[in-house]
């Protein structure tokens, strides 16, 4: 782990997910996926395109309904609350794509998110959003239009609208994906101050590199189904995974 493993794995579960499956009618795409996500912990996963990846973000948000199994954030099991409920019961997430409001500028997009995912009244959301901004790097952007943004500073906007939701969970979807080199490192070292803040993540992301320098732990998913679980170094190392993930044979 990056970080002290006994100091991460002595802290109480936040995320449950136990027997998780998802099909859509004869075509299965999650099979009994079970993990743990702890208070703190950046567990990140891997697996190739149609793994069902998204799909189990998806169930985690309320965006699709679970087939079978349970999903429990903290003690609550999230089994029919819908996703503006579970964005105030704390669950953060981003999209691939980004989705800002095109044509409100920066800072009204993080008020939206602010007012209806936080439960913040307008008046309380102006300090706070504005800290968000600043965290994000995107205090210089407060009043530009947000469908004039690069697209590093879309991805920052469609992270700053999850933090400004100021959620428990953040579940990041790809959010590296498109940027060059230098920009990636730029939003791994925001990525590493938002866990530094005590926000416990669940990170999908293709860019290896992003993932292995945040991640406490790699869930690796291949057509569904869990194929590995553990210390980035050892999981990425398992010949089953370098062969589904990297195409190497071993």
């Amino acid at each position: 782990m990056n970080r002290d493993a006994g100091g991460v794995m002595d802290r109480e579960i936040l995320l449950r997910a136990r027997g998780v499956s998802k099909s859509f009618g004869a075509a299965r795409v999650l099979h009994e996926v079970s993990f743990d996500v702890r208070r703190g912990e950046v567990l990140g996963i891997l697996g190739p395109n149609g793994a069902g990846k998204t799909t189990l973000f998806n169930m985690i948000s309320g965006d699709l309904k679970v087939s079978a199994g349970e999903i429990q954030l903290g003690e609550t099991a999230l089994r029919g609350e819908p996703p503006y409920r579970r964005c105030q019961m704390g669950v953060g997430r981003t999209y691939q794509i980004p989705r800002p409001y095109s044509g409100m500028t920066t800072f009204e997009n993080l008020l939206v998110a602010a007012a209806f995912g936080g439960g913040r009244s307008e008046k309380q959301s102006y300090a706070f959003c504005a800290e968000v901004l600043r965290q994000c790097e995107l205090a210089d952007k407060a009043n530009v239009s947000a469908g004039a943004l690069t697209l590093l500073d879309r991805k920052r906007l469609e992270l700053a609208r999850a933090l400004a939701s100021d959620p428990k969970l953040l579940l990041l979807d790809e959010i590296a994906g498109g940027l060059t080199e230098d920009e990636s490192k730029a939003l791994v070292a925001l990525v590493r101050r938002i866990r530094d803040r005590g926000v416990t993540i669940v990170w999908i992301e293709h860019v290896l590199h992003a993932l292995m320098a945040v991640a406490d732990r790699l869930m690796v998913l291949n057509f569904g189904e869990k194929i590995a679980e553990g210390v980035p170094a050892e999981v990425i190392a398992l010949p089953e995974v370098q062969r589904v993930y990297m195409g190497i044979e071993v």
